[in-house]
């Protein structure tokens, strides 16, 4: 089991002529990774990933990998759903069954095509990476060390302690900030109208580059404030767990939001019809991880390596995560580049998970 080798998995022969009927042996193995540190955000403390790699092996012995890493908080179901929905596919499958898994499991969908999907043509070779900063007073040390290995975005988690104590801290934070850096705040749907209207008054006149879902978004009401926030302030605002699939997108699109789209790719049943509408849109995108393991996060990011449109920074300034150098993405740097993906190994990971 080597690289990502998908040539010729979704059913080509060597002359070109399409197979019908491909039958693909169906493995999957599930995982409980700790995190090397637990990650605090405004839903809990996060101490460890879970989820399920997927094997898939068509009938000349190509072999393809595959992730599905739920967040139950974005409404993409959980590990034991996921278990059980590739269960019941059985040991071989074709691909017109992706179409029966259900919406609410999203993940699936994206870990099957992926084990079947060719490396899209990328449109850069390198891309620019935010560092994700701590929650609480932990921030400033971190951002110290990333600010000396040479990044200059950053995306640092609040609405976890005494919104007063968050505001007191983001001046240390910007105070450290030199000429040109830029931060990003993500509350994780935590404020409630007051809080956020109290934030976005204190960023209004600072160098903040956007700030990532302020409140939860749900239901109309929840809709209308996100909608009135955004063209209230200035701060440009960014939607993230507001946006769940392809319709959640059609959505925001056709209410015409005004503000970013940050995209998880792993939690997108098909990432690419859903970039394709938003690319159609013209719209603002920001790519970012859901702290998947290599082989979700290569998926991923040849997702942002293809997009063609402008490009912020992306969120994937996330690792190392686990302890087994195997399940982590890319190396902690300031720029991700596309050689990078290459080394990273499905193979390993899945033997790693035996």
């Amino acid at each position: 089991m080597g690289q990502f080798d998908h040539r010729g998995i979704r059913g080509l022969t060597s002359g070109g002529e399409w197979l019908t009927g491909m039958r693909y042996q169906l493995r999957f193995r599930r995982y409980s990774l700790p995190f090397l540190k637990p990650v605090r955000t405004a839903h809990g403390l996060w101490a460890e990933r879970t989820g399920v790699v997927v094997q898939l092996t068509d009938e000349t012995g190509k072999i393809g990998y595959g992730e599905a890493a739920p967040i139950p908080w974005f409404g993409t179901g959980t590990v034991e759903e996921a278990e059980q929905i590739l269960g019941g596919l059985g040991a071989f499958v074709e691909e017109e069954q992706f179409a029966a898994i259900p919406q609410s499991a999203p993940t699936v969908r994206f870990a099957l095509q992926t084990a079947l999907a060719d490396t899209p043509p990328l449109a850069r070779e390198h891309l620019q990476v935010a560092a994700l900063l701590p929650a609480g007073r932990s921030v400033l040390s971190v951002l110290d060390e990333r600010l000396e290995a040479g990044f200059r975005v950053f995306k640092w988690k609040v609405g976890v302690g005494d919104a007063a104590d968050e505001r007191v801290l983001l001046d240390d934070v910007l105070a450290r900030l030199p000429t040109g850096a830029r931060l990003r705040l993500d509350a994780n749907g935590a404020w409630n109208r007051r809080q956020a209207e109290a934030w976005l008054n204190c960023t209004a006149e600072r160098p903040i580059e956007f700030i990532e879902q302020p409140v939860s978004g749900e239901g109309q009401a929840g809709t209308d404030l996100l909608l009135g926030l955004a063209n209230d302030f200035p701060t440009v605002l960014a939607l993230d767990e507001s946006l769940v699939g392809l319709a959640d997108i059609q959505r925001w699109l056709g209410l015409g939001w005004p503000g970013i789209y940050v995209i998880k790719p792993c939690l997108l049943a098909d990432p690419s019809e859903a970039l394709a509408t938003l690319a159609r849109a013209k719209a603002d995108v920001v790519f970012s991880s859901a702290l998947e393991t290599a082989v979700g996060a290569r998926a991923a990011l040849l997702q942002a390596f293809a997009w063609r449109g402008e490009h912020r920074a992306l969120g994937f300034g996330v690792w190392p995560l686990f302890a087994n150098a195997a399940f982590n993405g890319p190396s902690l740097a300031p720029f991700i580049r596309s050689s990078d993906l290459a080394r990273l190994d499905a193979g390993s990971v899945w033997a790693a998970l035996d």
